[in-house]
């Protein structure tokens, strides 16, 4: 099989490109910039590694010639653009056009819980087109919506170090479906490889169990052995936040309008969980592999 892998340097698209190539089949990396992907990937001998940027239609439609399964997803926008809707738009745009190109007969894509539920919502509503732009080719295609990637914790490592504390903009009893990017990867590497799957539909991806932040802190205190607690981050705090992650002004107002959505007690994180929603990863293992190193002296 021939796999085309949209974003194949970041955290999920390395992940599948992983599955495919260990499974056997040629993966056609597509890459910003062709350092940032591992060596092991960059050098294996049943990958193609294609330098573009995922808003150049012409050359992702060039990039997915002969192929049999396309992995597809809208990485974050750059500190420069200043307008996300047109951004996922146009990768949407390019992704589809390389499906009727080709007439490529599966799709993966990468959405979210609660996608297109409402406008207003940030990039949870924009990738509710995402999936209309790809189900209009006509193509099978599986959409797979994730919850909250454990993986965001990492950032904020250096304050759990420094002050034992984690910080979000979501309520104390806020339930959250955690869920790890390895899991999302490994569900989109079976669906890519195993396309005896037909027909245009989506399923959610909530991890093993909802948990709140305080929970959370509470497990990270446990694993670490020494104490940290949650923080409810204010609207001020979260924009200064924000502005110290280097964000201009527009993405942090698209970025606040994420935080509400996914903050909302009725939105996209009260969706009801079924047996197609669970993926293994616990957050005490995501702790323990990749939190836990981050918090030693000069880390």
């Amino acid at each position: 099989m021939r796999i085309v892998i949209g974003a194949a340097a970041g955290n999920i698209g390395r992940r599948v490109a992983e599955h495919v190539l260990q499974a056997g089949s040629e993966a056609v990396l597509l890459v910003r910039n062709p350092t940032s992907l591992p060596a092991s990937l960059a050098a294996h001998a049943q990958a193609q590694v294609v330098t573009l940027d995922l808003t150049d239609e012409g050359a992702v439609v060039a990039a997915a010639q002969g192929a049999d399964a396309l992995f597809w997803l809208v990485p974050p926008p750059p500190l420069d653009v200043s307008d996300w809707p047109q951004w996922y738009h146009t990768i949407a745009a390019a992704g589809a056009a390389a499906v009727r190109t080709h007439q490529i007969p599966h799709i993966v894509l990468v959405s979210s819980l609660g996608a297109g539920m409402a406008p207003g919502l940030g990039t949870v509503s924009y990738v509710g087109e995402l999936e209309q732009q790809l189900n209009a080719t006509g193509a099978h295609v599986v959409a797979l919506r994730p919850g909250y990637f454990m993986e965001n914790f990492l950032a904020q490592a250096a304050a759990i170090r420094t002050q034992g504390v984690v910080q979000y903009p979501y309520a104390e009893d806020h339930d959250i479906p955690f869920i790890s990017v390895a899991d999302i990867a490994a569900v989109a590497a079976h669906y890519l490889l195993h396309p005896q799957w037909a027909g245009q539909w989506t399923r959610n991806l909530m991890g093993p169990t909802n948990l709140t932040l305080p929970a959370c802190a509470a497990l990270l205190a446990q694993a670490w052995g020494q104490p940290v607690r949650y923080q409810r981050q204010s609207a001020v705090d979260l924009q200064q936040t924000l502005g110290q992650w280097g964000l201009t002004a527009y993405a942090q107002q698209e970025m606040t309008a994420l935080f509400q959505a996914l903050g909302d007690p009725n939105g996209a994180y009260a969706t009801p969980r079924t047996a197609e929603a669970y993926t293994p990863t616990s957050f005490q293992e995501f702790i323990g592999t990749h939190l836990l190193p981050r918090l030693q002296p000069n880390k």
